[in-house]
């Protein structure tokens, strides 16, 4: 077993050990990762607890039911005392066992192929594997219920993997790192992670700011505040005051090593969305909870087929039956394919109008409509008809038929539909219109008169007050000084309340086109385009076109069908058919067909009787005078030499080329000359040329060019050369295998040397320094790899009275034992007798000390009844101190010499008795 299994072995082991002390304390006879303590406390036990059998055998349980073997652990009554309970604990300690061999077999197994990955992938590679693997391990609960099937963990174990992973998460407020023992709150939308104060201080800064722009009573109105990275809004009351765990069932969680960071260890049970009924099964985490793993059984979504085992999360599936449904027109049936909900009928049919006089041509989908016909019919009172448009059922009742009332609604009366309500002859005290008083009038029909009390009014600026009637509205004569929403004239209203209208000037301002100005009333931001049209004609007149005013200027003239009129420029009878364009016609495109000089073709170009050549600068008098533009003037140019091509080689015979007639004779065709130099390897790279007695190909120059043997990277000392190159002389530098000594090795030995002898040359001959797992160092000369983990190291082992030691190789020490003998026993024997001796005859001492000085205070009580004189009393004291040390020296002497002797003559018995 290599050292990383031992270290998986041991972790493996302390992670089933720390299993069963987590989890002992939450079954409690209740269920996998339930408590049986209040929600506000913390479920946790003390560390007496933690230590228990019962806690094991909980753990055990916990284990046993997470491995499918006893499935009803968590709800089995407590066994019975005696043999039932001690068979109930070695059963749940060998499924212990069995699962953490289990564990330690699969994480040497991913040990390896992490090892084979790191070597493809580099080290990214590796931890995403681990990192794959312990999240895999983490959601078994969610697994074992999905058959293994992980897809809807992936976004659940990133956030995982990112808590675990230091300095991973990191508050986008204060852009530092979120620790697991700060307070957090995680957003419920895109769950990143804030530390509290500083989601806390955002809320408030966010509701301000809103506020401060939004509300005329500034902070009076509560304003929704947004997550800093998905802007999903909060009320105020939402705002954290408090730091929970991400499932929110404890506060302020505790940080436990053993668990998620910022997580309370229980179930998490929050209702899965969409809500199907089930709870999350994972732990308390981060993120968003997984797609509802459970397996219901459900027919499909016509309901034809009978019911299948499905996941929750994709329970919905179609037959593919035709749906066959009676459409809401109850005419037609649906020719879907199995589906949740019919969509309207498509079709079209005659129908009713919903009071049943017109019939017409609708839709399936809206069968209900009115035909716009007052109804007519005769309504209960017998007396007036139905004034309702196209209705279906009865006809309401006549509205005159009900308890009426006078005009000012003060007296009621019920009188049949066809006699009119006279007025009371009551004040009529309705509201007027201006909303503060009452009508004084008589009860009269229609409606009241204007109000004409005397108030004090308010000007609509506010400025002034002044007393006139209530129904008169009061203007002062001051204008207003705001700008208008133009921007640049002032309202000049009389008495404006603040709401200026709109600009009435004219706005003046010169349009795009250049030609006009803008007509309309001024007003903000750019004009309006010119509304005004211009033709635009071609040359010849018969083509126009209409733009708008000012795009004149930049359009080009329209397209002309009409045949171009222009007479030829050139000495051809006639110009090209083209047609109508703007600007001069176009060069003559004709063959000029004019004989040549010096031979007897004839010129292929194109007319070039007039073509616009650069005029020559006029020289300037001096510096005073400007630059003028260049000038192009039409001009009749010559016939170009002719081109006509006649088949000549080359120099060097590499080609047949057509040359121009103007040029025939040989030529140099631009390529490498490519006869065969002297050194027989390369050749001549001079462009193609005539090889004469005093123009010879070049003399090679270059460096040897040819392989060299296998490993060796010099190249050839020499120049250029025919044959063999000469045996590699120079020496090559590296370092040895232990990356201490730097070597000197002919490059010639290293290329041809093998395997082995390869090896022999990068060693320093020296002794290994790396050291073994056990401390010593390598005893091996300098070597390639790992050093070999059989140390032959010598060392000294004692046995437990350190009288006997062996050597033993270091290798072997861990299987080998020094066990004493006899002679030991005795030894030890011995010692204890002389001990327990030493120990007698010091407490004999001490009786003998504590007698006399008993005596001695005896006499001195004698003593005492009498008078004696000071120079007595003080000779008595000094005699009796010289009695006690005197007494003390004797005791130490008693007592140091035996011990001393005794250990001088086990010291000398140990160093002279061969091991």
């Amino acid at each position: 077993m290599t050292a990383e299994q031992r270290t998986t072995t041991a972790a493996a082991e302390r992670l089933s050990e720390a299993v069963a002390m987590e989890r002992a304390w939450r079954q409690q006879g209740r269920g996998r990762g339930r408590s049986q303590e209040s929600p506000g406390e913390r479920s946790r036990p003390p560390q007496k607890e933690r230590e228990r059998p019962g806690g094991a055998a909980a753990a055990g349980a916990w284990a046993a039911g997470r491995g499918g073997r006893t499935k009803n652990a968590a709800v089995t009554p407590e066994p019975e005392r005696g043999v039932s309970v001690q068979s109930k604990f070695e059963e749940i300690r060998k499924s212990n066992q069995a699962a953490a061999q289990r564990l330690v077999e699969s994480r040497i197994s991913s040990s390896s192929d992490d090892d084979d990955d790191d070597d493809d992938d580099g080290g990214v590679g590796h931890e995403d594997g681990k990192r794959g693997k312990i999240l895999a391990s983490t959601f078994t609960t969610y697994t074992n219920q999905t058959g293994g099937d992980a897809t809807g963990l992936v976004r659940t174990g990133q956030y995982v993997s990112d808590l675990f992973q230091s300095g991973a998460l990191t508050c986008l407020i204060c852009i530092a790192s979120v620790k697991r023992t700060q307070p957090v709150w995680s957003c419920s939308s895109c769950f990143s992670l804030f530390h509290l104060p500083c989601i806390q201080k955002w809320a408030r800064d966010s509701a301000f700011l809103v506020s401060s722009v939004t509300d005329e009573d500034f902070g009076q109105k509560q304003h929704p505040w947004p997550c800093p990275k998905c802007r999903a809004e909060y009320p105020p009351s939402a705002t954290p005051n408090r730091y929970t765990c991400y499932c929110g069932k404890l506060q302020d969680p505790p940080a436990d090593p053993w668990l998620v960071p910022h997580s309370c260890g229980s179930v998490c049970q929050k209702e899965l969305k969409p809500t199907c009924g089930h709870t999350c099964l994972l732990l308390c985490h981060p993120g968003p909870c997984p797609p509802c793993p459970k397996m219901v059984s459900v027919s499909c979504m016509c309901g034809k087929a009978k019911p299948l085992p499905r996941r929750c999360s994709n329970k919905a599936w179609s037959c593919q039956q035709h749906c066959g449904k009676l459409l809401p027109c109850k005419q037609h049936t649906c020719s879907q394919p199995c589906h949740t909900e019919c969509s309207p009928c498509p079709r079209v049919s005659v129908q009713r109008c919903v009071c049943g006089r017109e019939e017409a041509e609708r839709p399936c989908a809206s069968p209900q409509w009115n035909c716009q016909q007052v109804c007519g019919s005769l309504l209960s009172c017998g007396n007036h008809t139905c004034e309702v448009v196209c209705h279906d059922g009865v006809c309401p009742q006549c509205p005159r038929s009900v308890s009426r009332s006078c005009p000012c609604g003060k007296t009621k009366s019920s009188l049949p539909c066809t006699e009119e309500v006279f007025p009371c002859g009551d004040t009529c005290d309705r509201r007027l219109s201006c909303g503060k008083h009452t009508c004084s009038m008589r009860c009269h029909r229609g409606n009241c008169e204007t109000c004409r009390q005397e108030v004090e009014k308010e000007c609509r600026c506010g400025k002034y007050r002044k007393l006139m009637p209530c129904h008169k509205e009061y203007l002062c004569d001051s204008k207003c000084p705001k700008t208008r929403s133009c921007q640049k004239h002032q309202c000049r209203r009389k008495c404006c309340p603040g709401n200026c209208p709109p600009c009435d000037q004219s706005c003046g301002r010169t349009l795009g086109c250049r030609n006009h100005k803008c007509p309309s009333v001024c007003h903000q931001g750019s004009c309006y385009p010119c509304p005004e049209t211009v033709d635009v004609r071609c040359t010849c007149g018969s083509t126009f076109l209409t733009v708008p005013c000012g795009r004149e200027r930049s359009t080009k003239p329209p397209r002309c069908k009409e045949p171009c009129r222009c007479p030829p420029s050139c000495h051809h009878p006639t110009r090209e058919s083209h047609r109508c364009h703007p600007g001069t016609c176009p060069p003559c495109r004709q063959t000029c067909l004019l004989s040549l000089p010096k031979c007897s073709h004839t010129c292929p170009q194109p007319c070039h009787d007039l073509v616009l050549v650069k005029s020559q600068p006029v020289q300037l008098a001096g510096p005073w005078e400007q630059p003028s533009e260049p000038a192009f003037v039409k001009k009749a140019l010559p016939c170009p030499p002719c081109q006509v091509p006649i088949p000549t080689s080359c120099f060097g015979e590499h080609e047949v080329s057509p040359v121009p007639c103007h040029r025939q004779g040989r030529f140099s065709c631009k390529r490498p000359c490519g006869r065969p130099l002297a050194c027989s390897n390369h050749s001549c790279s001079r462009e193609c040329h005539l090889v004469t007695d005093g123009n010879k190909c070049e003399v090679c120059e270059e460096g040897c060019a040819k392989p060299r043997p296998p490993g060796c990277p010099h190249t050839c000392p020499r120049p250029c050369h025919p044959g063999n190159c000469p045996v590699c002389s120079q020496m090559i530098r590296q370092r040895c295998h232990c990356k201490i000594s730097m070597l000197y090795v002919e490059c010639t030995k290293m290329t041809s040397a093998d395997e082995q002898t390869k090896v022999e040359l990068g060693s320093c001959n020296n002794q290994c320094p790396k050291e073994l797992s056990c401390g010593h160092r390598c005893k091996q000369m300098c070597h390639p790899g790992v050093c070999e983990e059989k140390c032959q190291h010598k060392v000294k082992l004692r046995c437990p009275c350190k009288r006997i030691k062996k050597e033993f190789l270091c290798s072997l020490a861990a299987q080998c034992d020094v066990q004493c003998d006899d002679a030991c026993r005795d030894q030890q024997k011995k010692v204890s007798q002389m001990k327990e001796a030493e120990q007698k005859a010091a407490q004999e001492e001490e009786q003998k000390k504590l007698q006399e000085e008993l005596e001695a205070f005896e006499k001195r009580q004698q003593r005492g009844g009498g008078r004696r004189s000071k120079k007595r009393g003080r000779k008595e004291e000094v005699d009796d101190e010289r009695g006690r040390r005197g007494r003390w020296w004797r005791c130490a002497a008693y007592v140091l010499v035996p011990v001393g002797g005794a250990l001088l003559s086990a010291a000398a018995y140990y160093l002279l008795t061969p091991p």
